[in-house]
């Protein structure tokens, strides 16, 4: 478990969050997206019902929901939710949504990169995508050329992405990420990622693409980095309440490293806005492990933003955000405009 190291760097990472301003200081932002993570375990912790061995109950069961929630997910919940916002409790209406009626992943992840639900994108078929995502018409201009770059566990994001056309770096899947100059950490990474067990036979384990990430980050310092980690979805569909919930521990502990690592480097110190967010929802019960058209509830997700222009409004009660809203909200805390969606107005300064 990481909990325990990162307990006193959660709190170190809350401080480094500049009071908001009138003025926009965003300069770069990191766009994490953690597949098929439900609201209720983000907002309420552990689930009573599919919590069963002894070892889990220890690791992540305590008697309230704020205690649970806060034991699974402590950099959400010290650092996000206090310094930032974090929206889609329903138990405080506050819904955060899908629009797409699918409630599966590409037509998820179209939705929040586009910042529409297009009908043509109905399934997980690789096929390329005809819509031109926040990423590639950032990397288009000027001031983002070659400062754009997307990591991701799922290899259908060549297809996402549009990688053919995109203009920017794409990694994703088992393939090996080639930099010049390479890095030995890099190298490693790139080894572990072809010789390594395939737990999931599309999707490499969040681990190796969060630190190919990372070195990524460190050696070219893009301006916009997106990353997609997919190990929350794969231990669903297997079941695994136990892994799944391991998952999400780890996806926070990274989000906490990316964090830290920006407010160490000039670069990004106190310019940086970090945004998280699922591509869909889940069922409840025993229909827990799945999600589609068939389960309309499955179009709740979650979503939270932290950063020197997010005013500190916690987590959000009595209001709605839907997923299209973060393609144009991204590009406004860039201080552009998105042609397609309206941003969530209490993101910007």
């Amino acid at each position: 478990m990481l909990r325990r190291s990162l307990l006193l760097a959660i709190a170190a990472a809350a401080l480094h969050v500049p009071a908001a301003s009138a003025a926009n200081k965003t300069h770069n932002v990191i766009f994490v997206m953690t597949d098929g993570l439900r609201w209720q375990e983000v907002f309420r912790g552990a689930d009573a019902a599919l919590i069963q061995s002894p070892d889990l109950r220890r690791a992540y069961w305590r008697d309230t929901a704020s205690e649970r929630r806060e034991v699974l997910l402590p950099f959400l919940w010290r650092a996000v939710a206090k310094t930032g916002q974090v929206f889609g409790n329903r138990d405080l209406g506050c819904d955060a949504s899908v629009t797409n009626g699918f409630n599966i992943s590409y037509p998820g992840y179209n939705e929040a990169l586009t910042g529409t639900a297009d009908p043509r994108i109905h399934s997980n078929d690789a096929i390329l995508n005809p819509n031109v995502t926040v990423l590639e018409w950032l990397n288009r201009k000027r001031a983002y050329q070659g400062r754009v770059a997307a990591f991701a566990g799922w290899d259908a994001f060549r297809a996402i992405l549009n990688a053919p056309r995109a203009g920017f770096p794409v990694s994703a899947g088992y393939e090996p990420l080639g930099l010049t100059p390479s890095t030995q950490r890099l190298d490693l990474l790139n080894q572990l990622k072809a010789e390594m067990t395939r737990t999931f036979e599309s999707v490499p384990l969040d681990s190796i693409v969060l630190y190919t990430a990372l070195e990524y980050l460190k050696q070219k310092k893009p301006r916009v980095l997106f990353l997609s980690l997919g190990e929350s979805d794969e231990w669903a569909h297997k079941g695994d309440y136990g892994e799944y919930l391991n998952a999400a521990h780890r996806v926070d502990a990274y989000l906490l490293l990316l964090w830290t690592t920006v407010q160490e480097m000039p670069e990004y110190k106190g310019s940086t806005t970090l945004m998280i967010a699922t591509d869909h929802g889940r069922g409840e019960g025993e229909e827990w492990t799945s999600h589609g058209a068939r389960l309309p509830d499955s179009k709740y997700a979650w979503m939270g933003f932290l950063g020197p222009d997010t005013k500190p409004l916690g987590e959000r009660k009595l209001i709605a955000v839907t997923q299209n809203q973060i393609a144009a909200t991204l590009a406004a805390l860039l201080g552009e405009q998105f042609p397609t969606g309206k941003p969530i107005a209490d993101i910007l300064p």
